[in-house]
């Protein structure tokens, strides 16, 4: 076959047949590209031994039994014994955060005279 003049600069990006390795015909993807994809799909741990690398790494938990709006003036005026009203009902989940981010959502339980916590749903995080 001979070589044709080409109207436009060589497109390093597409693939020229004449350059492929009879051995191993199809192209490799560049490191880039490996990249790339190693930090879109993260690769799971195979074991727990895996993991223990992260066991001492402290994150803060927070179990928000609900909210209030108020103005300063009025939150200058409470005192000791002052009743503030929350958006949630008695009986309804709350919320369970994890460095601030919402990851479940429980019931207030009480252990040996201590408050605590029951998860009832775990928040699926969505990626995006």
């Amino acid at each position: 076959m001979a070589d044709t003049p080409q109207d436009n600069a060589p497109n390093t990006s597409e693939l020229n047949l004449n350059e492929l390795d009879p051995d191993n015909p199809a192209p490799q993807p560049s490191a880039e590209a490996n990249s790339r994809y190693n930090e879109e799909i993260p690769e799971k741990p195979k074991s727990s031994a895996e993991l223990e690398a992260v066991y001492d790494i402290p994150v803060q938990v927070s179990a928000v039994l609900g909210k209030s709006s108020m103005q300063v003036h009025q939150l200058l005026k409470l005192g000791r014994g002052a009743v503030v009203e929350l958006d949630r009902k008695i009986g309804e989940a709350i919320d369970i955060y994890v460095n601030n981010r919402l990851v479940a959502r429980g019931e207030v339980v009480v252990v040996d005279d201590r408050l605590g916590i029951t998860m009832t749903e775990i928040i699926k995080a969505e990626r995006g």
